[in-house]
């Protein structure tokens, strides 16, 4: 078994057992490795380093630009759902031969509604959410980030929490000027971690973002986030194609005969004779074939 807090900024406190405990065909749950770090830094100073744009297109945005399904990113054996499970749920119990890392059962508090969930797998009760979700994270400045960035964000634990199944899909990919938790107590700690993540990941803010993050924070003035360092960007550039080049008659061809037939590809093109003089690829008033002519 094992406990924690869902305030931002609270380390993971867990029971440390001797050994493997069996409940009924389950195994207790050990201290998830997904632990949040503890918070150090004002939310508010962070949110004021935020870049404050509009949002990009959404176009090109698909579930795949952020990897394939989940990974193991601290290589626990275990992926970051089943992190996530191990570190927001309590009373957990695994399912047998997985090497304590899929839960069969546990009791989540949700952080979105303050409701207690028991969690069973297979079940439909509980989402990982991404707190700053894709969607928001590609029109935000993910699409400038490499394959693997965005799937270290898809996969990173500070950026996941296990939560009520019916908030998250409410909520969707909005925003925290569109979409706040319903449990007030839990606000500042969620637009907290949003500040972190996207300071983390180089993402910008909207100006009606930042406004409703500014309100938020109004009510808890010492709100602290995680300290993190932003990365940068590796995706690659998207440079505008360059405009094709003109095939006009602006095209000079050097050394022709005057007179001689020229080929259809550089018909307008003007030419220089043998004799210096200047001679367009062009057709006669009665007939269709191209000759370099006066």
């Amino acid at each position: 078994m094992n406990t924690f807090t869902n305030r931002l900024g609270r380390p993971l406190a867990a029971i440390v057992t001797a050994g493997a405990l069996l409940l009924g065909g389950f195994s207790a749950a050990t201290p998830a490795e997904a632990a949040s770090p503890k918070a150090t830094t004002s939310a508010s100073s962070v949110l004021n380093t935020l870049p404050v744009k509009g949002k990009a297109a959404k176009t090109g945005y698909a579930r795949a630009k952020f990897g394939n399904g989940w990974k193991d990113p601290d290589r626990n054996g275990c992926d970051a759902r089943n992190d996530i499970l191990k570190r927001d749920l309590t009373k957990d119990r695994f399912k047998p031969g997985t090497r304590n890392c899929v839960i069969a059962s546990g009791t989540l508090k949700d952080p979105y509604t303050g409701k207690t969930i028991r969690h069973v797998r297979g079940g439909n009760k509980v989402d990982i959410d991404h707190v700053v979700a894709l969607g928001q994270a590609w029109v935000s400045g993910a699409q400038k980030l490499s394959i693997a960035q965005r799937t270290a964000f898809a996969n990173d634990p500070l950026n996941l929490r296990a939560v009520d199944a019916s908030a998250n899909r409410a909520k969707g990919d909005r925003e925290a000027s569109a979409w706040l938790p319903k449990n007030k107590a839990f606000r500042c700690s969620y637009v907290a971690t949003q500040i972190a993540v996207k300071k983390k990941y180089a993402l910008s803010v909207t100006s009606a973002e930042k406004a409703a993050m500014k309100r938020v924070l109004a009510s808890c003035p010492s709100q602290k986030t995680v300290k993190v360092t932003a990365i940068k960007p590796a995706g690659k550039a998207s440079t505008p194609k360059a405009p094709a080049k003109s095939t006009t008659s602006a095209k000079t061809v050097k050394g022709v005969h005057p007179g001689a037939p020229c080929k259809a590809a550089v018909k307008g093109y003007k030419g220089i004779g043998t004799n210096g003089r200047i001679y367009t690829c062009k057709a006669s008033s009665t007939g269709s074939s191209l000759h370099w002519r006066v």
